[in-house]
């Protein structure tokens, strides 16, 4: 709140006008004011217990009114909105007018030494513990009644609780992959190969068919990304692999300057949810430009490279992926260096995960598709 009450001040003095409060703070006044209702409320019980030398505490009236109220579903609005919020603030974070703001209110003795961050998490994390308080609340109960309704609260906060955990897991995947829509950059084919020759006049035709699209998906998954370093038969080129959950996406590491560098750098918003690594290139003015063509996990050969080789050729962590058509006939080999031991079982652990999983799922639908189901008798 000190926060928030500071932005609004100086908002009302022409300060920072362009920062967006709802954007930051969510329904953090209404959370707050439904929150402290319930604290003041649950404690004049107790109080009204303590008073009046042992008379019944009864919780169920308040427990109907904020359970079954407004208390959960404030919470999930909120909580909704925190990843975006915590993608906004690395942004405005940014700024200098933004930092000296948000150093004066961490002066504030009541924010005791918190940033901003570990402030805004704060709500995600005492919702999560209103099971708990019901919980102990329904061991301490004596009353059958009673203790069935609060138990079947309880249930319906957790179940909340789920619901909310899994809207969020897809919130922060939706805005992951929005974040490397644009950073990963498909080049066109003419330019990826310069065996292919287009005339410029059809060139209009393929540009339509896009290979952006393939990260569009909101169930796709990121499983595993990184810079690793690719042998090339003249020299080592800096890469950066992704590894989702139904194919391989092997990029060149560039940087635009016209495009990302100077002044307008500090200003890309960056999802906090990616990997240090990638936030710091995005950061740089760097995008990530596709080598070749994506490689579905079943058709991708992993080959570990034996160390009696690094004497050698001069390898070092390698391991070579093998990318083969429908007709299992080798198209593209790369041969992959990771800077550590670790990084490299790292890497051939996920992937042999990825791919075991994704052929274990494909096996299950095929399965349900050759099983097909009695006729009904009612056709």
């Amino acid at each position: 709140m000190i926060f928030m009450n500071t932005l609004k001040y100086l908002q009302s003095k022409e300060f920072l006008l362009d920062v967006d409060l709802w954007k930051l703070f969510a329904n953090l006044e209404e959370l707050n004011k439904i929150s402290l209702s319930f604290v003041e409320s649950f404690f004049e019980i107790v109080k009204e217990h303590v008073s009046e030398s042992g008379s019944p505490m009864d919780f169920i009236s308040i427990l109907r009114k904020f359970f079954q109220g407004d208390l959960c579903q404030t919470h999930q609005i909120y909580c909704l909105n925190y990843t975006s919020a915590v993608y906004y603030l690395e942004n405005l974070r940014q700024r200098e007018d933004f930092g000296i703001y948000l150093k004066w209110c961490e002066q504030n003795e009541q924010c005791k030494r918190l940033h901003l961050p570990e402030l805004l998490v704060a709500p995600l994390h005492r919702l999560t513990r209103y099971p708990l308080l019901l919980n102990n609340i329904w061991k301490r109960s004596t009353d059958e009644m009673e203790k069935a309704f609060i138990w079947s609260v309880k249930e319906k906060v957790e179940k909340s609780i789920r619901d909310l955990e899994g809207k969020v897991k897809w919130l922060d995947n939706f805005q992951k992959f929005r974040q490397l829509h644009e950073v990963i950059i498909w080049p066109q084919i003419w330019d990826r190969d310069k065996r292919f020759f287009v005339p410029e006049c059809l060139k209009q035709n393929l540009r339509e068919n896009s290979s952006e699209n393939i990260l569009s998906s909101a169930s796709r998954l990121l499983l595993h990304e990184g810079r690793l370093t690719l042998a090339e038969s003249t020299k080592l080129l800096d890469v950066y692999l992704f590894l989702f959950d139904d194919f391989l996406l092997i990029t060149k590491i560039k940087r635009n300057k016209k495009k990302y560098g100077g002044s307008d750098t500090g200003i890309i918003p960056v999802c906090p949810s990616l990997t240090p690594e990638l936030q710091s290139l995005i950061r740089e003015g760097g995008f990530c430009s596709v080598l070749d063509q994506p490689i579905p996990l079943d058709r991708l050969i992993l080959k570990n490279v034996d160390p009696i080789h690094v004497t050698v050729f001069s390898l070092r962590n390698a391991f070579l992926i093998q990318h083969e058509n429908r007709y299992r006939q080798c198209i593209a080999v790369f041969l992959l260096q990771t800077q550590t031991e670790i990084a490299k079982k790292a890497w051939m652990s996920q992937i042999e995960m990825a791919i075991s999983n994704y052929t274990k799922q494909h096996e299950n639908k095929k399965s349900t598709l050759f099983c097909s189901p009695a006729e009904s008798s009612e056709i």
